[in-house]
């Protein structure tokens, strides 16, 4: 099946919408959460966990895996898919925020970017025409041009000239991707930093050289809320409402419904399973530190109201152990349950919308983090 999104439910009081997805490796629901995948394996979790909880489709990063194993060696693995026995859609990054993210060790032209391996020390040149190969190799459903993401905070004349650059790259990128448009979508993004006029240009000028997705790069990058939410107020004015809009490394719960809420419709973190490696705990009553000595005893589960394997059958006293012991379970169990938390998050926010109660889904969903 080849690449299409239909939205099929909108909200009345918002520009929440629920629509279906459609990829080569199958249908995915949005608005979605996407698990992240760094290096072709979501940190604790099987794939078949991952089905367990709920997960549609996940994001692997160009960058490290270009590094190691190498693109070429995950071609010959037979691409992602294969390599980690995931046969659900995937997405990939292109690799430059993680490039631009070395700073000092980078060097930027208009040709593209050069830079030394964190790994080894030697010398890499990656352009755009280079990133998206490399995403040829990795045969992820959803692909992207490669970017620069501006740091924050950046002068208006910087981010200016970076977002001329941005859509300089994705005009090269769709030409090294002409003829693979059924195997793999080239998703465009859209960057500004946090000016509203450069954010518009950049929409308008990524719509122009034509996608069948956008994505929205360089926001949840510091800035406070209300920067976030400006922004994506102008991506909601000017991005085509019958394309997916993707929301990069934006994750945390009350980001989900700023997001949804002004027609967002895809969203990938690394916060859950992060969070679960340092005992920090998802749940509909708030978030849980499972360190704090209070649950020594506590024979509750971890989320009262949770229906995942974790909380079917172990206590937060049971969990504080593992993780003062430092047994590796106690990761996975917690990963497990993360993530079961954001994706059932989400389930109810598609619910919500399909039933259009949007906001009053949102208004019980945050009233646990003290949220309105």
């Amino acid at each position: 099946m080849s690449f299409e999104f239909t939205v099929q439910s909108k909200c009345s009081a918002t520009s929440a919408r629920a629509g279906v997805l459609n990829t080569p490796h199958g249908p995915v629901e949005t608005p979605v959460f996407m698990p992240v995948g760094t290096k072709a394996t979501v940190k604790a979790m099987t794939p078949e966990e991952l089905k367990q909880v709920g997960a549609q489709i996940i994001l692997s990063n160009t960058f490290h895996l270009a590094l190691r194993p190498g693109d070429e060696t995950v071609k010959a693995l037979g691409g992602l898919h294969k390599m980690m026995n995931w046969n659900r859609p995937i997405l990939t990054d292109s690799g430059g925020f993680q490039v631009f993210s070395l700073g000092d060790i980078n060097k930027i032209t208009n040709d593209g970017v050069r830079f030394r391996s964190p790994l080894d020390g030697s010398e890499m040149f990656l352009t755009p025409e280079k990133a998206t190969q490399i995403q040829h190799n990795l045969g992820a459903d959803i692909i992207m041009v490669f970017d620069e993401c501006a740091p924050y905070p950046a002068e208006h004349a910087y981010v200016k000239k970076s977002a001329e650059m941005t859509a300089r790259w994705a005009e090269r990128c769709k030409a090294a991707h002409a003829g693979r448009e059924d195997m793999q979508a080239l998703f465009g993004i859209v960057q500004g930093g946090m000016f509203d006029d450069l954010r518009e240009w950049s929409a308008r000028a990524t719509v122009d050289i034509g996608f069948p997705g956008y994505a929205i790069g360089g926001l949840s990058v510091g800035e406070p809320k209300p920067d976030m939410e400006r922004g994506l107020d102008v991506m909601n004015r000017v991005l085509p409402w019958d394309q997916p809009r993707y929301l990069m490394g934006v994750g945390t719960p009350d980001d989900f419904f700023r997001g949804v809420e002004r027609g967002i419709d895809m969203f990938d973190c690394v916060l859950p399973t992060r969070s679960a490696r340092t005992g920090r705990l998802y749940t509909t009553e708030g978030i849980l530190n499972m360190r704090n000595a209070v649950h020594a005893t506590d024979t509750r589960p971890p989320g009262e109201s949770c229906g995942c394997y974790v909380c079917r059958n172990y206590s937060r006293g049971y969990l504080r152990h593992l993780f003062m012991a430092e047994e590796i379970l106690a990761c996975r169990l917690a990963t497990f349950h993360n993530l079961h938390y954001f994706l059932e998050l989400m389930a109810g926010i598609r619910r919500s919308i399909q039933e259009d109660r949007f906001l009053a889904f949102k208004t019980e969903a945050l009233a646990a983090y003290g949220k309105n």
